[in-house]
C-alpha cells in the first residue's frame, strides 16, 4: 500500500508541531528554554547587518525545506552553548553550529507526524551568511514561519513545503 500524507496536511501543517520541536531541541542540546515571539517583537529587538541562515531540504513524501536564520550574535550565542566556547566571529565552528540546529529542527519537525518520519529524507545543511542576501520560496502549499528567542538571541523558523505526497 502507498504512504500519503495528502490527506494528512492539516497535521503535517501544524504549526504546534514546529514549536513543540523548537522548544525539544534548544532544551535538550543547549539547555535553554526558548519562547516563541511576534515579528513585531522580533524587529524592535533589531536587526543585525551580518545574519546567519543555514537550509536543510526534505525530500520524499514532503518536498521542502527547514530555514534557520539568525542575526550574527544569535548564531554564536547557539554555538556558545552547543560547544562550550565563546566566539566573536562567525566562523566555521559557529556555521557548523547553526547547520547542525537546523538539521536537529527539521528531524525533530518530521519525527512529529506519522508516517513522514520514515518516508522522508533530509538533505546535508547548506549555510549562508554574510551581509547582503535573500532566500527565496516560490508558491509553497505550506509555509509555518515562526520567530523565537532564548536570552537575548532572536532567530525565526521557518518550514516550507513545495509538495506533499
Amino acid at each position: 500500500m502507498a504512504v500519503s500524507l495528502r490527506d494528512s496536511v492539516q497535521m503535517v501543517s501544524d504549526p504546534r508541531n514546529l514549536d513543540a520541536s523548537v522548544e525539544e531541541v534548544f532544551q535538550l542540546m543547549l539547555g535553554v528554554d526558548c519562547r516563541r515571539e511576534t515579528e513585531a517583537e522580533a524587529l524592535r529587538a533589531g536587526v543585525e547587518l551580518e545574519s546567519v541562515t543555514a537550509v536543510v531540504g526534505f525530500g520524499g513524501l514532503l518536498s521542502g525545506a527547514c530555514v534557520f536564520r539568525s542575526g550574527a550574535q544569535a548564531a554564536m550565542k547557539v554555538a556558545a552553548h552547543m560547544t562550550g566556547m565563546d566566539f566573536d566571529e562567525i566562523d566555521d565552528t559557529v556555521k557548523d553550529g547553526i547547520g547542525e540546529i537546523c538539521n536537529m529542527l527539521a528531524g525533530a519537525w518530521k519525527g512529529k507526524v506519522p508516517g513522514l518520519a520514515a518516508n522522508c529524507g533530509l538533505s546535508v545543511p547548506t549555510v549562508i551568511s554574510g551581509r547582503d542576501y535573500n532566500l527565496h520560496v516560490q508558491a509553497p502549499e505550506f509555509q509555518l514561519h515562526h520567530c523565537y528567542c532564548f536570552e537575548d538571541a532572536h532567530f525565526v523558523v521557518t518550514i516550507v513545503c513545495d509538495s506533499l505526497q
